[in-house]
Order: structure tokens, then C-alpha cells, then sequence
């Protein structure tokens, strides 16, 4: 495996970035990997090896690089919970739009990277960011999977429901069936919508699991559930990035 790790240039300065693909057989279809809220750390780069072992050209960036920051101490204090909602609270899907331009740009640049079509995919607070890449640049990203996202349904113009609509490939909500920031109303509202607009896609409820169930350092971890949203997600890919 290829890795490295690049500051590239944004419209707001440089975003660190982890890159990884496959040694050999490239040039490797694109997928942009949007961090969750606790931000970069070797748990996700190893996600990220994951996905790039199937055949994939990984890209990692650190959504919070405006804050001057890369990893957190972690979340088990209220001072380290506060500081990670604050940090939340700082981007939005404008602004991550406007990194994910930039990213793309990059990526034309590179040989190892596929000129065809991308995918998507993003955790927690980053599901929305993955569908609106699809949205936002739909010549480009025919896959996106939103993985316990928040804010799914809202009354932004952006929302996740509303971003799916203009997806010219295909989406894939997974959704905790025990998750605070996303709970089964919303859920419900999501899904009826992709099935009243026809939507490419598919909401999925994974039943009796928390937020965060495919992180295996985390304590809602649950393996089974965990495998299934790689399989799902590795097919999504496969069906759409060939």
C-alpha cells in the first residue's frame, strides 16, 4: 500500500490530508472519506486502509485544519466534549464543499487516482458532507453512503433529504437504531422521502445498535453490525465505481 500525508491548498488554507491506494493494478477509483466529530486519528487511517485494500484511492482530510487542529485528546471529559461540539459548530456543508473542490482538484493532478467516478462516504457528523458531495458535484461522486449521519432531515436547503434528490448515482443511509442525534422519526422522515422522489438509494435501520457501531474503538462498537456496513458499503462502491 501507498500512503502519505499532504497539507493541500483550500480556499481557507491547507487541509492535512491522508492519501492511500493500492501499489499496484492503478490508476484506483476515488473515494473521499469524511472524518467523524472526534476528528483524524490512526482509527480512522486504518478505516481508510480498509477501504484501499479493495482496490480504492483513499482521501482523508481533517475538516477542522480552520481551528489549527488535527487530532483531539478524546471525548471522555466535558472539557474534551465541549471543545468537540465546538468544533463541529465551526464548519458547515458550505465550507466543506469548498475543501472538497479543492480536494478534487488535487486528486485530478495525481496518476494513481481514477479519472472516473468517485464515491463518498462519511460518519456521524459527516454523513450530510458525503451526500452533498454527490449533490454538489454529481458529474463526479456516483456513490455516497451517510453512516449514522446527523441531521439528516432538516430545513436547510442542503439537508441530507433534500441533497439525495440531485444525486444523478446512487445513496446508502445507515442508520443506529438507538441514536440520539438521529432518531427514528427523523429516520422515517428520510426514508419516506428517497421513496417519495424516487431516490437511488436506500435507508437502512440497523436494529438494536448505538451511534458509532462501526468504530472498533469505540463502545458502542458491535462487530456484526460493523461487517454489514462493509459489505453494503464495499458493494455500493463496486455496483457504481467499476
Amino acid at each position: 500500500m501507498i500512503e502519505q500525508t499532504l497539507e493541500i491548498a483550500t480556499a481557507h488554507g491547507a487541509t492535512t490530508t491522508f492519501i492511500v491506494h493500492p501499489e499496484r493494478d492503478g490508476p484506483h477509483p476515488v473515494i473521499l472519506f469524511y472524518m467523524d466529530a472526534p476528528a483524524i486519528r490512526e482509527e480512522l487511517r486504518d478505516m481508510a486502509r480498509r477501504l484501499a485494500s479493495s482496490g480504492y484511492y483513499v482521501v482523508l482530510p481533517n475538516l477542522y485544519y480552520r481551528a489549527g487542529v488535527l487530532e483531539l485528546a478524546g471525548f471522555a471529559t466535558e472539557a474534551d466534549r465541549k471543545t468537540m461540539f465546538d468544533l463541529m459548530a465551526s464548519i458547515n456543508i458550505g465550507l466543506i464543499m469548498s475543501d472538497t473542490k479543492a480536494l478534487l482538484a488535487h486528486i485530478d493532478t495525481d496518476p494513481a487516482a481514477s479519472k472516473g467516478p468517485m464515491g463518498a462516504v462519511g460518519y456521524c457528523m459527516s454523513g450530510q458532507y458525503a451526500i452533498n458531495a454527490a449533490a454538489y458535484y454529481p458529474d463526479k461522486v456516483k456513490a455516497a453512503a451517510s453512516i449514522y449521519g446527523v441531521s439528516l432531515v432538516t430545513d436547510a436547503h442542503d439537508s441530507p433529504h433534500l441533497a439525495a434528490q440531485k444525486v444523478q448515482g446512487e445513496v446508502y443511509f445507515a442508520c443506529a437504531e438507538i441514536d440520539p442525534y438521529a432518531p427514528l422519526e427523523m429516520v422515517e422522515a428520510l426514508s419516506q422521502s428517497v421513496t417519495a422522489n424516487q431516490v437511488k438509494g436506500e435507508v437502512e435501520i440497523y436494529p438494536g445498535v448505538h451511534h458509532g457501531f462501526a468504530f472498533p474503538q469505540r463502545a458502542a462498537y458491535d462487530k456484526p453490525a460493523a461487517e454489514r456496513h462493509w459489505e453494503r458499503l464495499l458493494a455500493l462502491f463496486k455496483r457504481n465505481l467499476a
